[in-house]
């Protein structure tokens, strides 16, 4: 059986799938590249050298294999497996409390993440389809977030607490907060339901499928459920 060594990741591409993970070898610190593709996360875990997959982070301590790569020109580490990141579970017990933090803007790889200004640990930041995305003035600058999905650490991602949105959504979130009645347009009708535009046509949604209706067909409804990511309307 292999020696495992323990280190910590000290960086991470998530978009080309590897880490750089740092750890000691004879009182002499190293540094070694570590493949983290999801792929091979589940094919460990189906083979029992691990037990669980993981979304990795930087700062996280990890137990791997040193071994030669398969081409024989460096040492690689394998079987890398989550042990704990003491600063990620700080956070998260910090936001128990008071879920409120300061970060900096960041765009890696044509994703936005923020960088939490203590720990420099890096969380997705997932935008709404209605969201005005940050412009490069606002990349590196200071902002709030939340932490969410703090149940499920591998999924836990940054909620910004100051958002821009396209005028047709602040539109929506009147209609739904007066709960006006909107005169729908009917754009397209599959076996999945009637879609309709709620606003324009940039805030669109769908009712069941009804027997009658057609393209071009205006529909009266009530916005029953409206959140950054998904809206929802009743027939009235």
């Amino acid at each position: 059986m292999s020696l495992r060594t323990e280190g910590k990741i000290s960086f991470i591409n998530h978009e080309k799938k590897y880490a750089m993970i740092e750890y000691e070898e004879g009182n002499k610190k190293k540094t070694v590249r570590a493949v983290i593709d999801e792929k091979i996360q589940k094919e460990l875990k189906e083979k029992k050298l691990i037990k669980k997959t993981h979304h990795f982070m930087v700062g996280d301590v990890v137990s791997f294999v040193v071994k030669l790569s398969d081409r024989g020109d460096r040492m690689m580490a394998t079987g890398v497996e989550f042990l704990y990141n003491n600063a990620l579970d700080v956070l998260i017990n910090k936001s128990m409390l008071n879920n409120k933090f300061i970060g900096y803007l960041k765009l890696v790889d044509d994703k936005y993440f923020v960088k939490e200004i203590d720990s420099y640990l890096f969380f997705p930041v997932p935008f709404s389809p209605w969201q005005l995305v940050p412009k490069e003035l606002d990349l590196n600058e200071q902002v709030h977030f939340a932490l969410e999905n703090t149940e499920r650490k591998e999924k836990i991602y940054a909620s910004l607490f100051n958002n821009d949105y396209i005028p047709e959504f602040e539109q929506a979130v009147k209609l739904f907060k007066t709960k006006a009645v909107v005169n729908a347009g009917v754009f397209k009708i599959s076996a999945h339901g009637i879609y309709l535009n709620i606003v324009g046509n940039k805030i669109q949604s769908k009712i069941d499928f009804e027997e009658g209706v057609k393209v071009g067909d205006q529909i009266d409804v009530l916005i029953s459920y409206l959140g950054k990511n998904k809206i929802a309307v009743v027939r009235v």
